[in-house]
């Protein structure tokens, strides 16, 4: 329905107004009329197209009828098809009539000037901005839904500069400007007519801190690029160019989806009618366009691998050469955190992970720094965040658990759940629940998440464990078959199965951690016999077939894509678990390629029998198992060489808008 506007006409003196391309003008021809008229007579110029709504009916003018009635009800719309080429080149004039009157009593004249106003942005999502007649005011999700997208310009383009550049108010390269998007303001119509109206972009105060708008005039120049909206500044009045028709605002987004902001951000362009002396303008005319802001995407560990991470500290050197020989094999750069800029701070997965941001028109990656703030706390600013590389960050302000440390946040490969589809998988983070009181995600981290909408996320239970990261027992590794991918659990029952299958064997004395100096050296049957460590591995189990039954449901996985790697735990209820011997789950995964904690299993004719059985597992996948010696370096510290290391992954070639959350 065209946007509609009522005007007032007056039989004492001729009105003037102006018709916006697109919209109708209701006319007031009773509010006019004299006190004696009880009929009326309607006739335009050309081009002006004329209907009068009467006793619910709308007849285009001309018609037979030549005189209408005063009646309560009855009504005259005009529209325009086409540009004024002078003010006040079209005009409509009403003839009222009394009782028996032939002559008219008094006349009313409205002279029109159409114009065009529209404020248009890529709401096709082809990449461009573009009129079209989809709806602007709405936002639409799926593969024909509509509505422009915008990015949180969280990327440091600006060597130079030290926030990043959604923290100021200026633009530092053309770069900073592909970052954003274009909003095109387009007036058409004799240039005069915007001397007696005001043309005024504005947004809603609520949404005002979460958007930047930049506009450069006629110029191209860096300097002339000025910011015009957002933050205190709510409206901006546009001085449409005397030479040009369209006047290209660039906008950025400033924050992300989070707690009281779903991502939606409406910007609007009101043409105001000039005040008589004393009083104020009129809004004749408002055009909207909805943004909405791009998630944060986080990507899995199936996905191609672009750039691997990891820290050198005193100790670690053979992990990271170890780490650097699996990277070469599948082809992937490595990137080593030096000892100055994470201070002994091994755990590149606790501090950071890594996503994207998408819009039609560019895709950069961005870097979720977490609350943890240990050693590597500067890293993600002083060495990740760059031109095209963004950076966002949620704190704690009750105090980060272990929990916020992102070893506890992962994401699955894309599912399908009872015909719900999951195009870019869902999130799981790990929690206390069911357990009553315990550890918790931060509310800060867990809602950041939670609002980015495409990623639904799972809470699973993890308190039960020491440090209480879901990389302690599960993860993901691609597959030619089924749903592409496997999930790997950690399995203290496929453990013992295993131990005592190589006991029947005859091999009961072999013992683990063969080689590894001033560690105890417990054989099969001292690990059978050892009721106490049965018994907490029990709890163990059960711990991990709650989290099992759970990833069925909320994935959609069925027994024959999960596999369960051996693994015993060690502790107690009220510490909590932490792995016996290097935990295998705990894996670097590039594309093909597992970097894998290698076990000290119990040698079984040369070899590890636990090695020997997570190959047995893996490589009919097609992957390969390399083992990494961390025992010393990690495992004794608590964690393995996925809490060691961090990747850069492709992103989804599926686009966000295109799923219906």
């Amino acid at each position: 329905m065209a946007q509609q506007r009522r005007v007032q006409l007056s039989t004492q003196r001729p009105t003037s107004t102006v018709c916006v391309l697109g919209t109708e003008l209701s006319l007031d021809v009773r509010g006019s009329a004299p006190k004696d008229a009880i009929a009326f007579h309607v006739q335009g110029t050309p081009g002006v197209k004329l209907y009068v709504v009467h006793e619910t009916q709308s007849i285009k003018l001309p018609s037979s009828v030549c005189r209408w009635p005063l009646a309560t009800g009855t009504e005259v719309l005009l529209a325009m098809d086409a540009l004024s080429k002078d003010v006040g080149d079209e005009k409509v004039r009403i003839s009222y009539f009394g009782e028996a009157s032939g002559v008219p009593v008094a006349r009313a004249m409205l002279y029109l000037t159409c114009v065009e106003v529209s404020l248009d942005a890529d709401t096709s999502r082809g990449g461009a901005v573009s009129r079209t007649l989809l709806d602007k005011t709405t936002w639409t999700w799926g593969p024909d839904g509509h509505g422009a997208i915008l990015l949180v310009n969280c990327d440091r383009d600006d060597p130079r500069a030290e926030l990043p550049d959604n923290r100021d108010t200026t633009i530092r390269s053309y770069a900073d400007l592909k970052d954003m998007s274009q909003m095109v303001l387009r007036t058409r119509g004799p240039r005069t007519i915007f001397t007696g109206h005001r043309l005024v972009l504005h947004v809603d105060f609520g949404n005002a801190d979460k958007v930047g708008v930049f506009y450069g005039g006629n110029s191209v120049a860096l300097e002339e690029y000025k910011h015009v909206l957002g933050g205190s500044k709510l409206a901006y009045a546009v001085k449409p160019s005397r030479h040009q028709e369209e006047s290209i605002f660039y906008v950025e987004g400033l924050a992300f989806p989070d707690v009281g902001f779903s991502g939606l951000v409406a910007f609007h362009v009101t043409l105001l009618e000039g005040p008589e002396k004393g009083l104020l303008e009129t809004p004749i005319f408002t055009d909207t366009v909805v943004f909405r802001v791009a998630p944060w995407i986080m990507t899995p560990n199936t996905a191609a691998p672009l750039e691997v991470f990891v820290c050198s500290v005193d100790d670690n050197e053979e992990f990271v050469a170890a780490v650097g020989a699996v990277a070469e094999k599948a082809k992937c750069p490595l990137t080593v955190c030096p000892l100055p800029e994470n201070r002994q701070d091994r755990w590149i997965q606790d501090e950071v992970e890594f996503g994207y941001v998408q819009a039609p028109h560019k895709t950069f990656p961005v870097v979720f720094d977490s609350p943890r703030d240990r050693g590597l706390k500067d890293f993600p600013v002083k060495s990740i965040l760059g031109p095209d590389f963004g950076y966002v960050a949620r704190q704690a302000p009750e105090g980060a658990s272990s929990l916020d440390s992102f070893g506890n946040l992962e994401v699955s490969p894309p599912v399908t759940v009872q015909g719900k589809e999951y195009p870019l998988g869902r999130i799981l983070i790990g929690s206390s629940f069911p357990r009553f009181g315990g550890r918790r995600m931060a509310k800060a981290v867990k809602d950041f998440l939670l609002a980015q909408q495409v990623q639904a996320p799972v809470e699973l239970f993890s308190d039960w464990l020491h440090v209480g990261h879901v990389d302690e027992f599960l993860s993901f590794v691609p597959a030619p078959d089924r749903k592409g991918f496997r999930l790997l659990l950690a399995s203290p029952s496929a453990c013992y199965q295993l131990l005592k299958e190589k006991q029947e064997e005859g091999f009961g004395e072999a013992a683990m951690f063969e080689g590894l100096e001033k560690v105890p050296k417990p054989t099969i049957n001292e690990i059978l016999a050892n009721e106490s460590l049965r018994k907490f591995n029990n709890y163990v189990q059960s711990c991990i077939s709650w989290n099992r039954d759970i990833l069925k449901r909320a994935l959609g996985l069925a027994e024959q894509d999960i596999l369960d790697i051996p693994q015993l735990f060690r502790g107690d209820v009220a510490m909590g678990a932490e792995a016996f011997f290097p935990d295998m789950v705990n894996m670097l995964v590039l594309g093909k390629h597992l970097g894998i904690p290698k076990p000290f299993g119990p040698l079984v004719g040369g070899q590890c029998c636990l090695e020997e059985r997570v190959r047995a597992l893996l490589e009919p996948l097609g992957l390969t198992c390399t083992f990494i010696n961390d025992y010393f370096s990690y495992h004794v510290l608590s964690g393995e060489v996925h809490c060691g290391t961090n990747v850069r992954r492709k992103p989804f070639t599926f686009k966000w808008w295109h799923m219906v959350p």
